[in-house]
């Protein structure tokens, strides 16, 4: 049988699932913005104008501290998912399992297997080109729908670290 934390395993394990909710909670923040408002901005710009601006937000977004907010918490959930198995942390580990399999697969998977490829064809496009116009509108349309779903995972995520780290108790990680 594993041995139950020291209280210090389990203050350091509540305090990297505090992490993890504030920085998924802060890249839905971001993801809810783009998927409600932002993007139906830029739909409103002329393509050339929505493409440019879409392509300068794509490269000011990659700043260390949007970086360390959108992949810190697939990182640090690490370290509680190490610790606080299903089968050793009950139900609470079975929530800080899903929080952190949800958050990598549904953020940071779709991220880099959607956003991410869609924002390098559109860093490529000429704003002015013929066919930029039909190609944003796809962009559009794709990229937002892909975002939503970073947006809801991001936000579950949040709320199962946030239930994860509030079911602490002096006996261990349950």
């Amino acid at each position: 049988m594993a041995r139950p934390l020291s209280a210090a395993g389990r203050a350091l394990t509540r305090l990297a699932l505090w992490a993890c909710a504030l920085g998924a909670g802060l890249s839905a923040g971001v993801f809810f913005a783009f998927s409600t408002f932002v993007m139906a901005g830029l739909a409103r710009l002329p393509p050339p104008e929505g493409v440019a601006a879409m392509q300068a937000i794509n490269v000011t977004a990659v700043t260390p501290l949007f970086m360390i907010a959108l992949m810190g918490p697939a990182l640090l959930v690490l370290a509680p998912m190490t610790v606080a198995t299903p089968w050793r942390a009950g139900r609470r580990g079975v929530v800080i399992w899903a929080g952190g399999l949800i958050y990598v697969l549904a953020v940071i998977g779709t991220t880099m297997a959607c956003n991410v490829p869609m924002n390098d064809a559109l860093a490529a496009l000429d704003p002015h080109a013929p066919a930029s116009a039909a190609r944003w509108s796809d962009y559009l349309h794709d990229w937002t729908a892909w975002n939503h779903v970073r947006a809801a995972a991001a936000t579950i995520a949040t709320g199962l670290f946030i239930a994860a780290a509030r079911r602490a108790s002096p006996e261990g990680v349950r």
